[in-house]
């Protein structure tokens, strides 16, 4: 059940990074979910292990690293799945504080996507 929110709730993230931005394509409903799938296991697997890496650069660029790492995330996704594109890294940019910020407001919003208790 938690592994289908998680899915569907990164499938609304990057819809809504999909909607807002020109820049970044997706072919088709399909592709969404496979997206989603994929910056999923990504985000749960790879960028635990970036960030503990990234530590000390993080701690000396004040969280810069970390949103680079955010960044890769959005890039490996894209250069993963076909039907999913991101053109430009201004575009590349924007769409990682847009996931950043959906991400922030579910986080304080009441609902199934809400993975942790209080």
């Amino acid at each position: 059940m938690r592994l289908g929110i998680s899915w569907l709730t990164n499938a609304l993230v990057l819809a809504v990074v999909a909607a807002v931005l020109s820049g970044v394509a997706v072919k088709d409903a399909g592709s969404l979910l496979v997206a989603a799938a994929v910056f999923g296991v990504l985000n749960t697997v790879l960028k635990p292990v970036l960030r503990v890496i990234t530590f000390p650069l993080a701690i000396l660029t004040l969280g810069i690293a970390w949103f680079l790492v955010s960044l890769l995330m959005l890039v490996l996704t894209r250069d993963i799945v076909s039907g999913f594109h991101i053109y430009g890294f201004g575009t590349l940019i924007d769409a990682t504080i847009i996931v950043w910020l959906v991400n922030m407001v579910l986080d304080h919003a009441p609902g199934p996507w809400q993975l942790r208790r209080r």
